[in-house]
């Protein structure tokens, strides 16, 4: 079985094999106090942007492990980053995508206020709702035993979005709405080229894929025309209408099989 994972704060960026590194605040607590880790047990620790740290419990306290760290390893940035836009739904549905989507690999999500999302992000609600879509990605990353946290985004509304795809396809990447009214299969739609995963961070700036997900009442003519104006592609991902919880990771995982992740 593979090793837990911990987020650490900050910290790692020094660390060496066999140095010791302690594991403190709530991640320390999770570990030490509701899982119990115990003297010898593996456990992985990483930074979010691709370094984690293999190691085994040498030690515990309350809220505080002491960990001797026995390899270092750095993931490779992707080739080719993955984004989902998932539009804002009702009954979490809109969280389940990103959950889902985050184990399986993506690499941005980004809230949508589409004109048919019955829920809406204002205020002090908006707050709270974007704290909550951190806090399931973050539990997803941990779940998934990545070492990669992905990004959330600001909300857009659908003005805004129109301003992101025209963006992501100007600098060479491919932005997909999926629709079910679409000719045009996702396996179909032609992929940029990667940039070259593991490249120093800062200096590469690998192509885009934004696929954009509609909330439940679908998305509206105006804001599919808004879109495709703006350089996306309208794709449909089989014959079968998915939800909107479902149709997002669905699509991020039939793009990370073309891509090559799951080779």
């Amino acid at each position: 079985m593979s090793a837990p994972v911990f987020l650490a704060e900050s910290g790692v960026d020094t660390v060496v094999p066999g140095d010791r590194y302690v594991l403190d605040g709530a991640e320390g607590r999770h570990a030490g106090v509701v899982q119990r880790k115990a003297r010898g047990e593996r456990v992985d620790v990483v930074d979010g942007d691709g370094l984690r740290l293999r190691c085994v419990v040498e030690d515990t306290e309350a809220g505080r492990v002491t960990l001797l760290v026995q390899e270092v390893d750095r993931e490779p940035a992707p080739g080719v980053v993955v984004t989902l836009v998932q539009a804002l739904a009702k009954g979490d549905r809109d969280e389940m995508a990103i959950e889902a989507a985050t184990e399986i690999g993506v690499d941005v999500v980004v809230p949508w206020q589409a004109e048919r999302s019955v829920v809406v992000w204002r205020g002090e609600r908006a707050a709270k709702s974007r704290a909550r879509w951190l806090a399931t990605v973050r539990t997803a990353t941990k779940q998934a035993r990545r070492a990669r946290l992905p990004l959330v985004e600001v909300s857009l509304d659908s003005r805004g979005l129109a301003a992101r795809v025209a963006a992501v396809v100007a600098a060479g990447g491919r932005a997909i709405v999926l629709h079910e009214e679409a000719t045009t299969a996702l396996a179909d739609v032609d992929l940029p080229a990667s940039s070259g995963a593991g490249a120093p961070a800062g200096e590469t700036s690998a192509p885009e894929v934004l696929v954009v997900v509609g909330p439940e009442g679908g998305i509206s003519d105006g804001e599919l025309g808004s879109l495709t104006g703006a350089g996306a592609v309208a794709a449909r991902l089989g014959p079968h209408v998915l939800r909107t919880s479902t149709a997002g990771p669905v699509a991020i995982a039939l793009l990370a099989q073309r891509l090559g992740r799951w080779g």
